[in-house]
């Protein structure tokens, strides 16, 4: 019998994939200041993970490691509408531990990726942010309760290990593939806890225009991707792809059947940013990779982790597939409309 021999491309690789763990997480920066000409300006108040912290996207707020731009869509929609802003987001956020509980530091990912000697401090529950006197919320959440970043590195390990495989994460997530039982459970608590917070949040700022914003879409599209390209979803198999854009189609769909309450909206991200998902080039792409390069205003840095130095590639970070600011550019735009139509 011949032996398989992994190739020398493939082994670098898998040397990478169990370092992903570490990275495979979402995260963001902090509260804006309140000058005394903004106390007549509507109070809005941004909660939600990395995808509204905007993480990666320079410059951010290095002070917590909750890794917020200055650029994510709660800044610029508070510019340009006058809107007094708190920005409580935090990348690695989730539904419980985030918004309705406290984030302990070992869910906390930075940027920065090197944590301070004692490490992070736990963050307060988001929804504590909120009050009576609170005229607009956002919130972006779901997709860490979900196990949306273990679940892309344990794409990118199947893609490595089953190499004869053209769908093996497709394989493992259903038609009573190993995954699939955990990823409905996943899905249940999930969208019994956001039904959970929804109403917390609602009880919290009772007065508030509330807007669920969705996820951007990731590769709805992957003719331009190619394996191995670590700054767009690495070893990732192009089979898998399909399946991966359906998983953020139903969490989507969860986030907007839980937007149907009065004074409730939910913020479409997906539709206008479907050519210019990870496997896009250039101003089209949207979103950062796997490893990638860093985009943004100015010169901030991220040393990467020991982690993050196991994944093959040559982009400065370890961005792990997050909105670019292009990206965050297109969120604002979205977010923008939702608080300025009417109802």
């Amino acid at each position: 019998m011949t032996r398989f021999r992994m190739p020398a491309h493939f082994r670098l690789a898998l040397a990478g994939v169990a370092a992903l763990t570490l990275v495979g997480s979402a995260l963001a920066p902090a509260a804006s200041g309140t000058p005394a000409e903004a106390v007549d300006r509507p109070e809005y108040v941004a909660l939600g993970d990395s995808y509204s912290a905007g993480v990666f996207v320079r410059p951010w707020d290095a002070s917590d490691g909750c890794g917020r731009s200055a650029r994510n869509y709660p800044h610029q929609v508070a510019e340009q509408l006058g809107f007094e802003l708190t920005d409580v987001t935090c990348g690695a956020a989730e539904v419980i531990d985030g918004v309705l509980a406290p984030q302990p530091p070992s869910k906390i990912y930075g940027p920065p990726s090197i944590p301070p000697p004692d490490g992070w401090e736990e963050q307060d529950p988001q929804i504590e942010a909120l009050s009576p006197d609170t005229d607009y919320v956002t919130v972006g959440i779901g997709g860490n309760s979900l196990g949306f970043g273990a679940i892309v590195t344990k794409c990118i390990e199947l893609g490595i290990t089953q190499p004869f495989q053209t769908t093996p994460c497709t394989k493992y997530y259903t038609n009573g593939g190993a995954g699939e039982g955990w990823l409905n459970e996943k899905f249940a608590a999930l969208d019994r806890d956001f039904g959970h917070m929804m109403s917390a949040i609602h009880a919290h700022a009772p007065h508030a225009k509330v807007a669920v914003v969705g996820y951007p879409a990731i590769v709805p599209d992957n003719s331009g991707c190619s394996f191995l390209h670590w700054n767009q979803l690495g070893s990732i198999k192009k089979g898998d792809m399909p399946w991966l854009d359906g998983l953020e189609g139903d969490l989507n769909g969860l986030l907007e059947r839980h937007a149907d309450k009065p004074r409730t909206t939910y913020v479409d991200v997906y539709g206008p940013s479907v050519e210019h998902g990870v496997c896009e080039s250039g101003h089209e792409k949207w979103m950062y990779g796997i490893r990638d390069n860093l985009t943004g205003d100015g010169d901030q840095t991220d040393p990467p982790s020991e982690a993050c130095s196991k994944i093959p590639g040559t982009g400065e970070a370890c961005t792990f597939v997050h909105p670019n600011a292009r990206g965050l550019d297109n969120q604002a735009r979205q977010v923008t409309k939702a608080l300025t139509s009417e109802g």
